[in-house]
Parts: C-alpha cells; sequence; structure tokens
C-alpha cells in the first residue's frame, strides 16, 4: 500500500543491513558440532598433565629462579611435585631430543661431544710446557695476542655475570668488544640442547675471541659414557674422569693453540645438599682438566670467594658492607655477587692482557 514504508534494503547475507534505524543484524550460529564447556575443561586438562609429564622440571626451576613473593610461592608449590614427577620419568629428555635442532640451529658439527671417544686410550701423555704457568716459575710468560674481544659464556651462571663484565670493562678500556652469548638450561653432561663441544667450537670459528670466561655446571650431574662407551653416573671418579675430558676438550678449543686465555670460573657451592654433591665433582673435575693448559686457562675459584670452607652462605662482606650475593635458589649469583665475580675475572685477564 502506498501509505506503508518503505522496508530497508537488504545487503547480502545481512538482512536489514545498515539502514537507518535498522536494527541490529544478528549473526548465524556457526556451522559444525557445537562443543560444550566440559570439552573445553577437558582440552586444558590434557595440555595441563603433557605440560606436567615434558616439562614439569622447567616449571620447578622458573619458580626457584624468580623473586621472593606470593607468585613464587604458588609456581614453587606446583613446581615441586611435577618436577618430582617429571624427574622420574624419561619424556623431558625426550623433548629436548626431539627439539634439540631449535637450538643447535646453526651450529656445525665439527667438535661435538659424540666424535671422539670420552677419554684418551693407551700410552701415558707426554707433558708438555703448556702445562705449566711461566709466572708461578719465575718465567717471563708468552704475551697473549692484543685483547680486542672477550668473550663471556656459560649456562644461566653466566648471567649477570656477562653484564657486570661488559660494563666494568667499557669503564675501563672501551676498546674490547665483550660478547654474550650464554644459553640457559645447558650442560656440559647433557647435550639435547646444546652440545658444548660443538658450540665452543663454533665460537672460536665465528667469532675468534682473544680472551674466554666460562661459567657453567647449573645443570650437570645427567650420565656420562665412560671409556667403554656404558653411561656412569654422577658423582664418582668415573663420572668426574668423563666430565673433566669433555671439559679439557672445551678448554682446548678456547685457548685456541696458545694464542688466546681462558678464564674458567668454579661453581660457588648451593644451599642444596645434593646440587652441593655434584658441584665439588664439577669443581674437581674443572681442575684436574686445566692442568695440561696452566700457560693458558686459568681457573678462578668462586668457591672460595664466595663459599669458604665449602659452606653456603648468602651474604658477604662487599666494599666493607654486608651483602646478599646469591639468588633466592641458593644456586646462582645475584647482581651484586656478580659484580664481585666480575672483579676477579678483570684482575685475571689484565694480569695477561696488561692494563
Amino acid at each position: 500500500m502506498s501509505g506503508e514504508p518503505t522496508p530497508p534494503p537488504d545487503l547480502p547475507g545481512v538482512p536489514g543491513g545498515d539502514a537507518p534505524g535498522a536494527a541490529p543484524p544478528i549473526p548465524k550460529a556457526p556451522a559444525g558440532p557445537r562443543r560444550r564447556a566440559r570439552d573445553g575443561m577437558i582440552v586444558v586438562f590434557l595440555a595441563v598433565v603433557v605440560l606436567v609429564l615434558f616439562e614439569g622440571s622447567s616449571v620447578r626451576t622458573a619458580g626457584d629462579e624468580m623473586q621472593p613473593g606470593f607468585e613464587r610461592d604458588v609456581v614453587v608449590a606446583v613446581g615441586e611435585p611435577v618436577g618430582w614427577v617429571a624427574d622420574r620419568l624419561p619424556l623431558d629428555e625426550w623433548g629436548d631430543d626431539a627439539l634439540a635442532f631449535l637450538e643447535d640451529e646453526g651450529v656445525g658439527d665439527e667438535g661435538g661431544f659424540g666424535s671422539t671417544p670420552s677419554a684418551a686410550r693407551g700410552g701415558v701423555p707426554a707433558v708438555s710446557p703448556d702445562a705449566f704457568d711461566p709466572a708461578e716459575l719465575g718465567a717471563k710468560p708468552e704475551p697473549p695476542r692484543q685483547l680486542d674481544t672477550l668473550l663471556v659464556t656459560g649456562d644461566s651462571l653466566a648471567m649477570p655475570l656477562d653484564v657486570e663484565t661488559a660494563r666494568r670493562m667499557a669503564e675501563s678500556d672501551e676498546d674490547v668488544d665483550v660478547q654474550r652469548d650464554p644459553h640457559v638450561g645447558t650442560g656440559i653432561s647433557k647435550t639435547g640442547l646444546v652440545d658444548w663441544g660443538k658450540l665452543s667450537t663454533q665460537h672460536v670459528r665465528e667469532r675468534r675471541p682473544d680472551a674466554v670466561v666460562v661459567f657453567i655446571g647449573a645443570n650437570e650431574g645427567f650420565p656420562l659414557p665412560g671409556p667403554d662407551g656404558a653411561n656412569v653416573d654422577c658423582c664418582g671418579p668415573p663420572w668426574a674422569a668423563a666430565y673433566a675430558n669433555r671439559v679439557r676438550r672445551m678448554m682446548n678449543t678456547y685457548r685456541q693453540g696458545g694464542s688466546a686465555r681462558v678464564y674458567w670460573l668454579t661453581l660457588p657451592v648451593p644451599r642444596d645438599d645434593d646440587l652441593a654433591e655434584v658441584a665439588r665433582t664439577v669443581n674437581a673435575a674443572i681442575e684436574v682438566a686445566a692442568q695440561p693448559f696452566r700457560a693458558q686457562v686459568r681457573v678462578l675459584d668462586m668457591t672460595e670467594l664466595f663459599t669458604p670452607g665449602g659452606r653456603y652462605r648468602d651474604a658477604m662482606s662487599v666494599d666493607g658492607r654486608r651483602r646478599i650475593v646469591r639468588d633466592a635458589d641458593g644456586i646462582h649469583l645475584n647482581d651484586a655477587g656478580a659484580g664481585v665475580a666480575a672483579d676477579v675475572v678483570l684482575e685475571a685477564v689484565r694480569r695477561d692482557f696488561g692494563g
């Protein structure tokens, strides 16, 4: 009828369109099967189960590395039991192995720990002059090449040591390029994420560092292949020997035929007794590993500096004031502790390179 209003035009697929005065369009229900809230809860539950089985230890580690507070208490409360479950299953290691290609991208096969036997066989190796620090004999040391590049590397222990070292070096010699390359969650006794034999070879090939600072050992204690190929468990002499062989290979790579200098930090004793046992074995292995290369490899004693007598402590005197130097996890150094370690590192560097 002529007196009736004209209905608004339809836009394709939208009844009523957006003509003035039109009611908001009502979307059509999506096609396909409908899911209930219970289905979503099941998916979330399955995701949590997978997380616990494959990454339970990561949840625990994340909680340990958080600053004290309510959030950390919650994460630790969850992480301890799920970490306990993950420790008793092989799925965590399987996951590391399956995802190893993500971390090792760009790292070649050269120098890998699996490419040669873990221990030398047969005969008594000759002692070379490199086994002696000339300074200890009253002799004049062979000068290293000019210090242009200083590499600070390791696992999470190298953080924030790398930052503190770079900051202090910039204040005293801004011409030195301090390169930082920590790899969190890695270890010399585990190659699922990073093979440190390969990585040390890549460091030398691509960066050509004149000095290398290594601080690693927060994630050690994994079984290692012995001389006969069978795995040996931490922390007796067979494991220490296998670990020392890997450390020695890295030291030899980093010293670059004697032209570079290596500064390898021992581990401050952790708070946890089980971790302290691993740390003591790692420290003994570092000392033995460095023996053939005393002319170029400096073992810097963080054990006695931070934990004298092998006793854990959170605080120590720094510049006449008592300061907390350890993180809440009882493993790592905090900023103040890293500053103390960086001073020791740079003092050793200056003894070798001058300045």
